[in-house]
């Protein structure tokens, strides 16, 4: 099995109202990945993402330039990926 890291993200413009956490667990999911996201007070959407690190790779660059269709990525900030010794949670869920 390869080995499991984590990540905090936060993406800003437009990604609230446009269904952009639904779209995110979706390409999450796809992806093999678990964590959660939600909206902020700020009008951006943070999250958590954890798996393998390629795969999270793959899902910061599309937080980065896809989103949801009707969303507009201004910009994206992720932390460094950190090993986990297990998953956290057990699916990648959207918090209200």
């Amino acid at each position: 099995m390869s080995k499991l890291v984590s990540c905090e993200f936060e993406v800003f413009g437009k990604v609230q109202g446009v269904y952009f956490r639904k779209y995110t667990e979706k390409q999450a999911i796809i992806l093999g990945l678990r964590g959660w996201c939600m909206n902020t007070e700020n009008n951006s959407v943070k999250g958590r993402l954890e798996g393998d690190k390629e795969r999270i790779m793959l899902m910061r660059e599309w937080l980065k330039t896809t989103g949801s269709p009707k969303s507009n990525v201004e910009r994206a900030c992720f932390t460094e990926c950190r090993p986990i010794r297990e998953f956290t949670v057990r699916k990648f869920s959207i918090k209200r």
